[in-house]
């Protein structure tokens, strides 16, 4: 019989649901929440009851009992910084979820959600490859101020998703090959993939790297902290700024890449020069990380929902294509790439990680 895996993907304005039969999606359902719905909920967790009542509603109309899954995927929230790899859900993790280490996202319901439906029915639930997985070497972490260190936020699952495959192409395993991964979304992640662990990786949240549709990435810092000490942002404001008004919503804006390229072909120059800029930058961090795998790199990956833009992709791949060869992957299969993560544990092929936050903290090396 194959193993049947209930995958649970919360959005901020949709809850993602599918069943999987080993690597098959049998069923997938995607619940939108109108803006009227989510406004009447004071915290993110008071939506619990809500979503988990979704989720069961979605099992009864695909006429499954809880106590006929195999195991709940769940999409990482943000919890403390750990290693790579698929974690069973606890009462430890659950609690960080509740009380945020690194703020509220709509992806901390759903290990809430798995937990609440395996206590029902002794069925494990388990995240794989939250955004917080940090494998950074210590050569990564260190900045130029002392206790200002870097910090590991990517969009992890689809990076590990992605690189597996690509290194399975090229005819290796993961950790067999040197990668370069490059996540084209809302926010820009390259990482360097250094058999088998992200040795490097911007924070592609609220840190460095490219510039993005809604993310500023680096910024010139002097002017940075005149900006902050203005008295025109509040910090929240600030923030804002930095993840959601940034890169293409701040000098076009919008976040969707098909507008700006309608633009471009309506003859925009100014829209032209943002856009190519952002490739640029992608490139440049291509670049830096190049030097990270100290030139031994097996292909450049793309990936990401705006690796369909073929402006894009070639803009940045005619700067990079000396450092190795490019391969693109567009877009992303989160649902998969959770249900694939699970599976490598009901298998037996990988053992379920242990969320502890001592060990979390410990093992950033």
């Amino acid at each position: 019989m194959p193993f049947r895996i209930l995958v649970i993907n919360p959005g901020s304005t949709s809850t993602k649901l599918s069943i999987f039969e080993d690597r098959t999606s049998v069923t997938a359902e995607t619940i939108s929440h109108d803006a009227a719905t989510i406004a009447q909920f004071v915290s993110l967790m008071d939506q619990l009851p809500m979503r988990l009542a979704i989720v069961k509603d979605f099992l009864t109309r695909h006429s499954t009992a809880v106590v006929d899954l195999s195991a709940i995927a769940c999409r990482g929230g943000l919890l403390r910084p750990l290693p790579s790899g698929t974690y069973r859900v606890d009462e430890t993790m659950v609690h960080d979820l509740h009380e945020p280490i690194l703020g509220a996202h709509a992806s901390n319901l759903a290990a809430c959600i798995g937990f609440e439906l395996s206590k029902e029915s002794g069925v494990p639930a388990f995240i794989v490859d939250p955004v917080v997985v940090d494998e950074l070497s210590p050569l990564a972490r260190l900045s130029g101020l002392k206790g200002l260190d870097r910090v590991s936020i990517f969009h992890a699952l689809n990076q590990k998703a992605v690189a597996r495959q690509a290194a399975a192409d090229l005819g290796k395993t993961y950790e067999e090959a040197n990668l370069i991964v490059v996540h084209l979304g809302g926010g820009i992640s390259v990482g360097a993939h250094h058999l088998g662990r992200v040795i490097d990786v911007n924070n592609a949240l609220n840190g460095d790297g490219p510039f993005a549709p809604e993310r500023a990435g680096s910024l010139p810092a002097v002017g940075l902290v005149k900006l902050c000490f203005s008295g025109a942002y509040s910090q929240p404001e600030m923030m804002k700024l930095l993840a959601g008004k940034g890169g293409l919503v701040s000098h076009l804006g919008t976040n969707d890449a098909r507008t700006v390229e309608k633009m471009i072909d309506d003859g925009d120059e100014h829209a032209l020069l943002v856009y190519t800029a952002m490739a640029y930058t992608v490139a440049k961090t291509i670049g830096e990380m190049a030097t990270v795998l100290k030139g031994d790199v097996d292909a450049i990956v793309v990936t990401g929902g705006i690796a369909r833009s073929t402006f894009l992709v070639d803009e940045i791949t005619r700067r990079v294509q000396f450092i190795a060869p490019v391969k693109v992957y567009p877009g992303e299969d989160e649902m998969k790439a959770l249900a694939l993560g699970v599976l490598r544990v009901l298998d037996g092929s990988v053992p379920a990680g242990v969320y502890s936050p001592e060990q979390a903290g410990s093992e950033r090396s």
